[in-house]
């Protein structure tokens, strides 16, 4: 299955996006200052940190969810800063959201073709394998003809990266993916990433399962009231002393 959509190779390599010095503040409250840091076309990239560090408005930020008060982002080449969250995503950002949002009044296959073909950019008679294979992939299949609002929590969370997925990303944006997932399921889900990134996908993950995380990221970025505090490779960032001690409690 082909999930970039046509041409998108051809316009990125090397750094895919740049975030140079984001911030934002909720009226007195800062919540991300002077964040900076780059993702590379085709590699994983988590994102760790305590709840309230900033990291789903960083997604908002990326997505076009909020605007940011300072810094700035490109991606592919072209700058972020001022384009709504559509414009966006028709130029390759997917994302997914902590609490799902499909269109509930539809079903499950139908939200799909929503994605890919206004999202994506495909006809209709180029969405429909294009979906039918996406719903498979997320185990979805059985539940195509279905209203996405019946759909129990974890199958709502399969379409919400099934329709990410349907929009053909260059970049996907994954928050919390894997919450209330067993270990089986887990198991899946990073059977599944895996193969969306091999498939040509950038992928940026914030995930509070470590053992998911840590079994597919390349490198992982970790943030504390709003600031970088440790950027590397996995075993790296998970071994240092001020990582430890402000997302897994563990004084030195």
């Amino acid at each position: 299955m082909r999930l970039l959509r046509p041409g998108a190779e051809d316009r990125l390599n090397g750094v895919l996006l740049e975030a140079r010095g984001l911030s934002k503040s909720f009226g007195a409250l800062r919540v991300l200052h002077d964040i900076s840091f780059d993702v590379r076309r085709g590699e994983v990239l988590g994102i760790l940190g305590p709840n309230g560090a900033g990291k789903t408005t960083l997604f908002n930020l990326i997505s076009g969810d909020l605007h940011n008060d300072a810094g700035d982002l490109v991606f592919g080449g072209e700058r972020l800063v001022g384009q709504r969250p559509y414009a966006r995503c028709k130029i390759g950002i997917g994302r997914t959201y902590q609490i799902p949002r499909p269109y509930v009044g539809m079903s499950t296959f139908e939200n799909l073709l929503v994605a890919a073909t206004f999202g994506g950019g495909r006809t209709e008679a180029q969405s429909y394998a294009f979906c039918a294979e996406i719903l498979r992939d997320c185990e979805l299949a059985d539940k195509a003809n279905r209203s996405a609002g019946s759909l129990t929590l974890l199958d709502r969370k399969r379409l919400e990266l099934a329709r990410a997925l349907a929009s053909g990303p260059s970049l996907l944006l994954l928050d919390e993916i894997a919450g209330g997932l067993t270990d089986e399921e887990g198991k899946a889900l990073v059977q599944l990433i895996r193969r969306i990134r091999d498939r040509g996908v950038t992928i940026v993950w914030i995930e509070h399962v470590l053992h998911a995380l840590l079994a597919v990221a390349d490198r992982i970025m970790v943030l504390n009231f709003g600031e970088k505090i440790a950027e590397g490779q996995p075993d790296d960032v998970i071994k240092d002393l001020e990582v430890r001690r402000v997302y897994m409690g563990i004084e030195a």
